[in-house]
């Protein structure tokens, strides 16, 4: 029976919502496991809008939902309408839960890890990081949880997709 997953986005962007790579590659390594996918996004009002040719804020107001809509191709639930009942695995690009377990790559900043500091910022939010390579993941067996560097490591795309790869593997195994 095929896994039902619920895919959360956040909008559309690497400033400012999802990182659209990191969406995709989840979806297609979905879709290659025969997962049933519904992606969900909260339909309010983005906090910033960044142009994505400068990296800084726009003035213009943008809505979650209707930007997440972009990548799922306009296929796109309300968050208030899931019924977490009904899904065997949630994935949300980029979101840490206090008092877990993750890995966003490095601790150490260098060409490879730009965004190392990534690692503190989780410590401060009361996560416990762990060093992992671009290609693997950490499963945190008590919250269930699974998550890989992705874009946080500044490698040839097809790496970041191969360990995304990994991680939609390893959470499909705890649905």
């Amino acid at each position: 029976m095929a896994k039902r997953v619920a895919v959360i986005l956040s909008g559309c962007g690497v400033y400012d919502g999802t990182e659209v790579h990191e969406a995709s590659a989840v979806l297609v390594h979905l879709s290659r496991a025969g997962a049933k996918v519904q992606m969900f996004a909260p339909d309010v009002e983005m906090m910033h809008v960044v142009n994505h040719c400068e990296g800084k804020p726009g003035s213009e107001k943008r809505n979650v939902l209707q930007e997440s809509a972009r990548i799922a191709r306009g296929d796109v639930t309300d968050l208030a309408k899931i019924d977490v009942g009904t899904f065997d695995a949630l994935i949300i690009p980029a979101k840490a839960i206090p008092g877990c377990e993750l890995t966003v790559g490095h601790d150490t900043e260098c060409e490879k890890w730009p965004y190392a500091q990534v690692a503190k910022a989780m410590a401060d939010l009361g996560c416990k990081h762990l060093n992992k390579n671009v290609g693997e993941v950490h499963v945190d067996s008590k919250n269930k949880l699974v998550t890989t560097s992705a874009f946080m490591c500044n490698t040839a795309i097809h790496e970041i997709f191969d360990g995304v790869g990994v991680m939609v593997k390893e959470v499909l195994k705890l649905a």
